[in-house]
């Protein structure tokens, strides 16, 4: 029964080492963006520290920030995903269902991995004092 479907596990196999490839170029892609963000607008969070704003406040309008495309991403995804695997499992004997939590728990994985990504870059400059934000001006 195994050497029927040798070349499913292959195939499954090496998507499982490009997926985590791609995973990993994702993470370095945010975080280079979260740098560049942080840094573009360092001006504003000063200023926003300096109105009041607390490090939890900053976390939270950059998370936001960061979320927003994943999101929107995943709305997208969600359809092309199912139709695709729904072609693909209809190639098989046994036929299972697709269900709507296995695309829930993708997208919130998809967002736990950005939002930790983000965060270490975020906290940091979250703590930042805002004199030295504003020094510059």
């Amino acid at each position: 029964m195994l050497f029927l479907y040798a070349d499913v596990l292959r195939q499954g196999a090496l998507l499982t080492v490009l997926t985590v490839l791609a995973v990993l170029i994702c993470c370095l892609g945010l975080i280079g963006l979260a740098a560049f963000t942080a840094e573009r607008r360092t001006k504003e969070i000063g200023i926003r520290k300096a109105m009041g704003a607390t490090s939890g406040n900053i976390l939270k309008l950059l998370t936001w920030e960061f979320s927003k495309p994943v999101l929107l991403a995943n709305l997208l995804a969600w359809p092309i995903g199912y139709f695709a695997m729904n072609r693909w499992l209809s190639g098989f004997a046994s036929h299972i269902a697709i269900e709507p939590w296995m695309f829930i728990a993708s997208g919130l994985t998809a967002l736990a991995i950005a939002i930790a990504t983000m965060l270490t870059h975020a906290f940091l400059v979250a703590r930042s004092k805002p004199a030295e934000a504003l020094r510059y001006e």
